[in-house]
């Protein structure tokens, strides 16, 4: 294998750093509604990256079989619908319950393959999923004790990482037949024209927003979406898909850490302690199953 550039290591940290910056993000863009939040950060994306996906995969897109067409405008709603819920559980609750309850993803993931792909569970991840189970109704307690409505908050994030797995079991096998460049471009695409008819159904403004939040929308186009989970694919070449799962449950700590210094959102004593167990659970589970676990079910391609 050929010596990479820059030592992947770096290039990781840049990636979780990325990403971590998605919440905040969306919580500076103050009062926008979740669905124009995620519809514009999707749009950008995908008009950024329409003049190199035609110019090198264009042949690619026309051979599509209309199956594989079904399947991405399915893995597209359920993008669509996991950015609406996560955003729109910013609005309820802080960004360290929100960012930690979304990253649960890999456990529903583990899931999913048990219900459709008849997948065992080794005891490590039943145990691993009774320990998250406990972060998670801590959290939830506490947000309760200081908000009812950040409860409500704390399930949309849950939701939310429900929707993501659903992306992400539609499109596994979608993407054991497509480039990543491609993959990416048709599900951004799908999600985007979903989001567009959501918002035109419910009668979002898509204008009249102040320079800070389109500078949001952009933000979120660029930084976790290319600096985040783009670089995370050029890892994969050299870093396991185990490895890069690990470095991603560091995203809750840095995108509460910025939440911390740009928006003085204080960390209640209950999110710390549910949080911890949280991803102590998450990290138990991506050991007892790195066997199991394959790229698809990591950060690959989306997610916050």
């Amino acid at each position: 294998m050929e010596k990479p550039s820059i030592p992947p290591y770096i290039i990781l940290f840049i990636g979780v750093l990325s990403i971590s910056t998605s919440a905040i993000f969306v919580k500076l863009a103050g009062n926008t509604p979740a669905a124009m939040i995620a519809f514009y950060r999707l749009a950008i994306a995908v008009t950024i990256m329409a003049p190199y996906v035609v110019w090198r995969h264009f042949d690619e897109i026309k051979q599509t079989k209309k199956k594989d067409w079904i399947i991405a405008i399915f893995s597209g709603i359920f993008l669509a619908f996991h950015f609406i819920l996560w955003f729109e559980s910013l609005h309820y609750t802080t960004v360290a319950s929100s960012v930690v309850l979304v990253s649960l993803q890999p456990i529903f993931a583990f899931m999913g393959t048990y219900i459709f792909f008849k997948e065992k569970f080794t005891i490590g991840a039943i145990l691993s999923l009774i320990i998250t189970i406990t972060g998670s109704v801590i959290i939830g307690w506490g947000d309760f004790q200081m908000d009812s409505s950040a409860l409500f908050g704390d399930f949309l994030a849950l939701l939310g990482a429900v929707t993501v797995t659903g992306y992400f079991l539609l499109g596994q096998n979608l993407r054991q037949r497509q480039s990543i460049m491609t993959y990416t471009f048709i599900a951004y695409g799908m999600a985007a024209i979903t989001l567009l008819l959501y918002n035109l159904i419910i009668g979002n403004s898509f204008s009249g927003y102040t320079g800070d939040q389109w500078l949001t929308f952009l933000g979120l186009a660029i930084i976790p979406t290319f600096f985040g989970h783009t670089l995370f694919n050029w890892t994969l070449k050299w870093l396991s898909a185990s490895t890069i799962s690990m470095a991603v449950l560091v995203e809750p700590i840095g995108a509460s850490i910025l939440a911390y210094w740009i928006l003085d959102e204080i960390i209640t004593w209950t999110q710390w302690l549910g949080g911890s167990i949280i991803l102590f659970g998450l990290m138990m589970f991506i050991l007892s199953t790195t066997k199991k676990l394959k790229p698809k079910f990591t950060h690959e391609s989306n997610g916050p």
